[in-house]
């Protein structure tokens, strides 16, 4: 399962949440960022991140792909055969998002270098947390190098995701991320409940 949505929505903090939640019921769970979370992860993280110079879009979406390949070969894939539920501080949806729609090259582009590079992996659960761009204009400190992009492309964005969730209603559950963190917790575990009793991994 995976945690979507723009910079400042609450993603993850609502991800660490469940996880939380999860452990202490006895679920066993591992948390993962994109991109990060694999040695290789973080390195590219580091690149895409922390450069002064972003890199062009092209190379921006096959550096996340391949952090994204790294992450479901080495954590997520192994992790889902144990039993271990999977929790996702973002994942494919993030690129169709921002690279796709963010920056132009095409959400079916993206979506198809997505599918390539995680051998069709997708959560069988994903939470968006949509928080308009004037709301998180408040919450933003531009803190890297994607956050610090303007108000256009963050709108961009965050009608890609909407756009997904409602293409895919069974699998994107629309959070309101103007609602206290409390609130916002509440819902997703009266939806985890769902799954929990079905005996899913996530």
């Amino acid at each position: 399962m995976s945690f979507e949505g723009g910079d400042a929505s609450g993603k993850s903090t609502q991800a660490r949440r469940l996880v939380q939640a999860l452990a202490a019921r006895g679920t066993p769970v591992v948390l993962a960022r994109e991109p990060g979370s694999t040695p290789l992860g973080e390195r590219l993280r580091e690149l895409l991140l922390a450069g002064e110079t972003p890199p062009s879009p092209r190379a921006e979406a096959l550096l996340f792909a391949a952090a994204r390949a790294e992450l479901v070969e080495r954590l997520v894939r192994p992790a889902l055969a144990a039993g271990v539920w999977v929790v996702l501080d973002r994942f494919a949806d993030s690129s169709v998002a921002y690279q796709g729609a963010g920056l132009g090259l095409g959400a079916d582009v993206v979506a198809r270098l997505n599918d390539w590079a995680t051998g069709g992996l997708l959560p069988d659960l994903t939470f968006l947390l949509d928080l308009p761009v004037d709301a998180a204009d408040g919450r933003t400190s531009a803190a890297d190098a994607i956050a610090g992009r303007g108000a256009a492309f963050r709108e961009r964005v965050r009608q890609a995701y909407l756009e997904l969730a409602a293409r895919e209603p069974e699998r994107v559950v629309v959070l309101d991320a103007r609602k206290s963190p409390d609130t916002i917790e509440e819902e997703i575990w009266r939806r985890v409940g769902r799954w929990l009793e079905g005996g899913r991994s996530g």
